[in-house]
């Protein structure tokens, strides 16, 4: 092991990552809070202050990928297609099969400057989360039960309230519904047997209600949407304990644009094209299980230095006083202050483990399958 990746696995520096990361999110958070007064004022500006506030926050979890892991990304489409990032509304349909995943649609959000209003079709769990749900309120994300009696005039209402988002967002849609694992994959394509639908290999059945509402609700203000397949050099399956432990991830995404005008208007019709699609995406999985890389040519858009920049402010505003506090600490002599201050460290250690076990594939909770979900359902 060399020197920056024993660094990079000392738990105290991925303690201090944490501890800025936290706190500049409840820093952000109360300002989000306090942008409130502006919307009844100017809707359009209370948006652009909360797109580049979240993009403060996000922007150090994209850090933690381009920079610190040094994970790389590569796409597989034609310059045609990259030229239209960032510059079109578009929606984003993405495998669910990583933990990380999510951080590698950032990371493309990122690069093409549409980080900060890039939005997702989420579930209502994750509105509880400190400093994601929170952000994610204050960004107008649209949340949901995956019980569609319960769900519907919540999504139609905040996807008909981002019609007028004054900047290009992408967004994001989890067709599967939940991360693929072999038992829900197993469940799904029983459903898919019973309902006379074409098996899949390495995807769940999509969920056709929420693409089909979506498209229907932003039809006019989106132009296209992006099929994005993603996975990873020589079977990687990456996390974002390994992220945060400094391991390096080879991500290939394939991206195939399709104008709004080319996907049917009837909901039964728009549902098997969907369908199509996921074929398609399984055929583009197992060429890539076969080839190890997608078929198509290749971009490697740069990172940029902003990401890093905005941590580095964060850390040198946020640490300063923290070390300072702790040197006063030790040089005090008192026990009850150092003990205080390692309980500190403890519950904060705590906290940033719970953050991170949101997106870990053993602790995402779902009632995929489950029969007694669907009985109440």
């Amino acid at each position: 092991m060399g020197v920056v990746a024993w660094l990079k696995s000392l738990f105290i520096l991925q303690l201090l990552i944490g501890f800025v990361f936290v706190v500049s999110g409840l820093i952000l958070n109360f300002t989000q809070l306090c942008t409130c007064v502006l919307w009844p004022i100017n809707k359009q500006l209370y948006r652009k202050i909360n797109t580049r506030l979240a993009y403060s926050l996000w922007s150090q979890l994209v850090m933690l990928l381009e920079w610190w892991s040094g994970t790389e990304c590569t796409l597989y489409t034609d310059q045609a297609t990259v030229d239209k990032f960032g510059k079109e509304h578009v929606i984003i349909i993405l495998n669910h099969n990583y933990e990380i995943d999510f951080l590698c649609g950032w990371t493309m959000c990122e690069r093409y400057g549409i980080l900060g209003s890039s939005k997702v079709l989420a579930k209502h769990e994750l509105l509880k989360v400190p400093l994601i749900g929170w952000t994610w309120y204050f960004l107008e994300i649209v949340f949901c039960t995956r019980k569609w009696e319960e769900d519907r005039e919540t999504v139609f209402s905040g996807l008909n309230r981002l019609r007028d988002y004054p900047e290009y967002m992408w967004f994001l849609l989890y067709c599967e519904g939940t991360r693929f694992t072999e038992k829900k994959h197993q469940i799904s394509m029983q459903v898919a047997e019973s309902k006379g639908l074409p098996k899949l290999k390495y995807h769940l059945l999509p969920r056709t209600k929420g693409f089909t509402t979506t498209l229907q609700c932003l039809k006019g203000t989106v132009k296209a949407v992006y099929d994005v397949t993603l996975n990873f050099k020589d079977k990687q399956n990456p996390t974002l304990l390994g992220i945060v432990n400094g391991k390096k991830y080879k991500a290939d995404l394939s991206i195939r644009r399709f104008p709004v005008e080319e996907i049917p208007d009837d909901e039964k019709e728009c549902a098997a094209w969907l369908h199509k699609l996921y074929q398609e995406k399984d055929a583009l999985q197992e060429h890539y299980e076969k080839e190890g890389c997608f078929p198509g040519p290749t971009i490697k858009p740069k990172r940029r230095i902003w990401t890093l920049l905005n941590f580095l402010c964060w850390a040198t505003l946020l640490l300063s006083p923290l070390i300072n506090f702790a040197w006063d600490v030790v040089v005090s002599g008192s026990p009850l202050l150092i003990i205080g201050f390692m309980i500190f460290l403890i519950v904060a250690s705590v906290a940033v483990r719970r953050l991170i076990g949101v997106t870990e594939v053993k602790k995402t909770g779902s009632s995929y399958g489950n029969m007694e979900a669907k009985k109440e359902n």
